[in-house]
């Protein structure tokens, strides 16, 4: 499963788009790091909040802006293909029509833990049932053949505007865990990565083969600490 979504994203077709978002990614964290610390006048608590959202909505224009410039295109009336889904994240479509690639952009709690859910990754995932271990017996699944990727990004919590990983993964359809996940530095090396054991702070469901060990609970940044479903404040 891990090398069959791989082959979907190689990193000889999308290497450059890679390389280019990771370099405005992590001038626009900078960027937000000194923008609040030089003039927000907040304390130390507030000040670490407002740069987790400034940081993010940064980072989503973006991530926008670069994935236009490679050929990317914002999913038609916001709109999961062949279907009513809505989603109102940045979500960028790359490829032909029943082959594509739907890419969005995740801050993670920290390095292989699942993104925050919101409405727009529940329906982003929906996509990846065909990867997923369900069936899809209401019929009312995307048939798209696309597959949904995100680009995630976990800051680095010693040193503001620092990003201590990116990588690329996609989700089961479940939300439950990763049925991929690459840092950059090994998806742009080539090399088919052997699956592993990601770490999550959301419980297996009861469908799953396998399941993955429980992790100690991680500190969570406030930035990330948002309500569920919800779109309007997550990263």
């Amino acid at each position: 499963m891990n090398n069959e979504i791989r082959s979907r994203f190689p990193a000889s077709l999308y290497r450059d788009l890679i390389i280019d978002l990771e370099d405005r990614l992590a001038g626009e964290t900078l960027k937000a790091s000194k923008m609040i610390s030089l003039h927000s006048g907040l304390d130390n608590r507030r000040a670490r909040a407002l740069e987790g959202q400034a940081r993010f909505r940064m980072n989503e224009q973006g991530f926008e802006q670069v994935c236009e410039l490679h050929g990317g295109t914002f999913l038609p009336g916001g709109l999961l293909p062949n279907s009513e889904i809505k989603v109102h994240q940045p979500f960028m479509r790359f490829g032909k029509q029943g082959e594509g690639v739907i890419l969005g952009l995740a801050s993670m709690p920290q390095p292989s833990m699942l993104p925050v859910k919101n409405r727009s990754r529940l329906a982003g995932v929906s996509v990846n049932w065909q990867y997923s271990q369900e069936l899809d017996l209401d019929g009312k699944q995307p048939k798209s053949g696309d597959v949904f990727i995100l680009l995630l990004v976990a800051r680095d919590p010693q040193h503001s505007g620092k990003l201590k990983e990116l990588a690329v993964g996609a989700i089961d359809s479940g939300y439950d865990q990763f049925l991929y996940y690459e840092p950059i530095d090994k998806f742009l090396s080539g090399e088919i990565a052997q699956p592993t054991v990601i770490k999550s702070s959301i419980a297996p469901s009861s469908s799953q083969k396998v399941r993955l060990k429980t992790s100690p609970k991680t500190y969570i940044a406030p930035e990330a600490q948002t309500t569920p479903n919800t779109d309007s404040d997550t990263a």
